[in-house]
């Protein structure tokens, strides 16, 4: 994700060409970054409340999410009027947790078959209706309205329906990378929504004065 954004703002400020992120090794680098989030949400949700629904944490930790997400909104809004995020990667597993919550205890083949089947929807069938802001984060759009990052619930949620399978299988590691990369790592994840919201503009600051230097 910062390597992708970092790649985006040095194309924004100039120091690359501006299209680079639009090659196909970009693209296709940021879906597979946008699916690692959800289908690690989805895992998440199923560790943190697999055994029961710990309803004060997931309140807590489901609100958060969403006021990142609402942030995120009002930042570009103001930042980027014309591709302004409304139903971006946050919004997505903010409620991809509610939506998730009647799949608790779904059995993994389960899982399975409704997420490949939420993945594939939007693929097999789409409809103009869905093309306005106010659809399109359902995911049926033809033509998606212009965004700096759109996740629909479709096909969205079907990754995090895997997500939750894979934790319902056990098809996680059980053994950590050791020494000082498995800390940071550790760290990153338990910071990561932090992460997230502060690594673009402190990208974004930083070369804006290297800019501002090197023009100076």
């Amino acid at each position: 994700m910062v390597a992708f954004h970092l790649t985006f703002d040095l194309g924004f400020f100039g120091f690359i060409p501006p299209d680079t992120v639009m090659q196909p090794f970009w693209m296709v680098f940021a879906r597979l970054v946008a699916g690692s989030f959800v289908v690690l949400a989805g895992v998440s949700l199923v560790l943190a409340h697999g055994n029961g629904l710990r309803g004060r944490a997931f309140v807590r930790g489901t609100a958060t999410v969403a006021l990142a997400a609402v942030l995120v909104t009002a930042a570009t809004l103001v930042a980027i009027p014309q591709g302004w995020v409304f139903f971006g990667i946050l919004h997505m597993i903010a409620l991809g947790r509610v939506l998730g919550l009647p799949f608790l205890r779904a059995p993994a083949w389960l899982l399975v078959i409704a997420g490949v089947a939420i993945w594939a929807a939007p693929y097999l069938w789409q409809s103009a209706v869905f093309d306005s802001r106010a659809l399109a984060w359902v995911g049926f759009a033809v033509t998606q309205p212009l965004s700096m990052d759109l996740e629909p619930v479709f096909p969205w949620f079907g990754p995090f329906l895997l997500g939750m399978a894979a934790a319902r299988l056990g098809l996680l590691p059980t053994r950590g990378i050791p020494g000082p990369a498995g800390r940071a790592l550790a760290w990153a994840g338990r910071h990561s929504l932090a992460i997230y919201l502060i690594h673009q503009p402190v990208l974004l600051g930083t070369l804006w004065l290297i800019t501002t230097v090197l023009k100076g």
